[in-house]
């Protein structure tokens, strides 16, 4: 079913020894410790041929008062030249916070930790483990681990992080920063009892969100689920199955019999579970009925049920937005596009002029086309500025050419509307933030203006037809400089000279995108915006018979030439 693999991964999970070896280290470091050792945290480094295993182990505290589930932010971290968890944060999630306990120990002992943290081999899988607090500290330890990997240094294996009983960490922009990346999101596995108060510890609160997945047991049975808000709704319904709420000491022991016990019925059962109530037609329902009846909790409510079939329904539309699933419509609307370029370039006009001049009348295809593929662009790039550095780069290297092919397909349909709604300075004012990131994305690696799209300006030369002009920002240029040709017919002085300035400047702009092969011929069309500057242009007499622009646009044989790439710029 499309929903039950809760059930399945949990029993792929205990039926391997991915959960033995960090509980047999615990139990190490638990036996090793000496009752009159005066500290309140201890770690063990546990070598194997195949792998590391570091655990930890924390002095209990009272969770009963109510300070224990107070706060620390991430900016008074930061205050406090602790910065370590700074990589989390983003321009949409600039701050988070996390339990006060579990930070506080974890800086307490932040020399320990960094020196444990320069010994790790980097060559060999490594799990960080740990119990109750232990496992908050494991999770700290974890995230700072993958600092490296986000920022490319250091280790590049990913850390699994496994915790036994651990209390939430952190709020929902915690949950929220480590989810952007998922790597570092799989890279956290949390056990707990149905019978531990710890996990449960903070949830009364409405401000504390789990993250990661999370693999909830009972002698019964087992299911993971990975949905925060499923998660923290099946620990607010479970409340009752704790054996003494008062009792905090669930102990590592307990969680090695449940596994221990939990492994055995996985190797041994042939079968696959199935909803007692057969009759079921709705998938989603029967999954989650499922992976509740493996945890023994076929008696609850069918109001949880349906909170759990929503929360599943929102994380699955969710998915289905991705923008990368949507790829193929925005083909289909880029594939339009360019059928509607060919037919503007039959009428005359060229693209630019022919939406601009039939925007409003009844062209709603290409609106809707713009629409979608706005949306689904300015998606794409705030998903890629979410994403963790090394991620982030990764993902707009993928993706940098049909986004730049969209922004110089896109951007002069916008710059139609802006200047048509009575618009001046384009670049500076009306600029939509993923334009611009876009073409950061294309600096940024490296493609410099005389390329488009990876090709070569050679190439750009024998295909001067059909390119896309390489300046996406180009009509509004064209769009100033019609502005500063009324101007100079109607002022005089200081602000005349500064219009003159500004369409000499535009004429070695133009004759410089053309010497390169950088725009397309379709501003020499005969109904174009820019055919209509020259005109003014020349009429005012103030493109001197000695510029190089003046000279080439003189001759209308040079447009052929230049559609032909056969223009020799000397």
């Amino acid at each position: 079913m499309r929903f039950s693999n809760g059930v399945e991964s949990a029993s792929f999970v205990v039926s391997s020894n991915l959960l033995r070896r960090p509980l047999e280290t615990i139990l190490e470091l638990h036996a090793d410790i000496s009752t009159k050792q005066e500290d309140n945290l201890w770690f063990k480094v546990k070598q194997e041929l195949d792998l590391i295993v570091i655990a930890f182990v924390a002095s209990q505290i009272n969770l009963e008062e109510p300070e224990q589930s107070d706060f620390v932010s991430s900016s008074a971290l930061k205050d406090n030249n602790f910065p370590v968890f700074e990589f989390l944060c983003n321009q949409k999630f600039p701050c988070f916070s996390l339990h006060k306990a579990a930070i506080s120990l974890f800086c307490h002992h932040r020399e320990q930790l960094h020196q444990l943290k320069s010994r790790i081999n980097s060559s060999k899988p490594l799990i960080v483990t740990g119990h109750a607090l232990g496992g908050s500290i494991a999770s700290l330890f974890t995230l700072w681990l993958l600092e490296n990997l986000a920022t490319g240094s250091g280790r590049k294996r990913s850390p699994l992080c496994i915790t036994f009983g651990s209390p939430l960490l952190g709020d929902t922009d915690l949950q929220k920063a480590i989810s952007r990346s998922p790597l570092w999101n799989s890279s956290f596995l949390h056990v707990a009892s149905l019978q531990d108060p710890l996990p449960r510890s903070f949830i009364s609160t409405n401000v504390y969100k789990p993250f990661g997945t999370f693999l909830l047991c009972s002698e019964l049975g087992s299911a993971c689920f990975n949905d925060p808000d499923s998660i923290l709704q099946l620990l607010v319904e479970t409340r009752s199955t704790v054996s003494d709420p008062c009792d905090q000491a669930f102990h590592i022991h307990q969680y090695s019999d449940i596994v221990q016990n939990l492994h055995h019925k996985a190797i041994c059962k042939a079968f696959t579970l199935q909803p007692q109530n057969m009759a079921l037609s709705d998938s989603l329902e029967a999954s989650i009925i499922i992976q509740l009846e493996a945890l023994g909790l076929s008696q609850i409510q069918q109001t949880v049920v349906e909170k759990l079939k929503l929360q599943e329904i929102m994380l699955q539309k969710k998915k289905d937005l991705d923008p990368s699933k949507r790829l193929n419509d925005m083909k289909m609307y880029m594939a339009y596009l360019e059928w509607y370029k060919k037919y503007a370039k039959a009428e005359e006009t060229g693209m630019y002029d022919m939406y601009k001049k039939h925007r409003n009348e009844g062209e709603q295809d290409i609106v809707w086309w713009k629409r979608e593929l706005t949306l689904y662009w300015t998606e794409m790039v705030e998903e890629a500025e979410m994403k963790p550095q090394r991620e982030g780069a990764a993902f707009r290297t993928r993706w940098l050419f049909a986004g730049t092919n969209y922004r110089r397909m896109m951007e002069p349909l916008d710059i139609a509307d802006y200047y048509e709604n009575g618009g001046k300075d384009y670049e500076t004012e009306g600029r939509s933030k993923h334009y611009q990131k876009l073409e950061e994305w294309l600096k940024e690696d490296g493609i410099t203006a005389s390329s488009s799209g990876g090709l070569l300006c050679t190439t750009n030369k024998q295909n001067v037809e059909s390119i896309l002009t390489l300046d996406s920002c180009f009509w509004a240029r064209v769009e100033e400089a019609l502005i500063a040709c009324r101007d100079m017919m109607m002022k005089s002085g200081e602000e005349c000279s500064s219009s003159r300035q500004q369409l000499s400047e535009f004429e070695e702009y133009v004759y410089e995108l053309l010497k390169n092969y950088a725009v397309s011929p379709e501003i020499f069309l005969k109904y174009s915006t820019y055919m209509r500057w020259w005109n003014e242009y020349e009429m005012l007499k103030e493109a001197s018979s000695d510029s190089k622009l003046a000279s080439f646009m003189r001759n209308p044989d040079n447009y052929k030439l230049y559609s032909m790439g056969a223009f020799d710029f000397q």
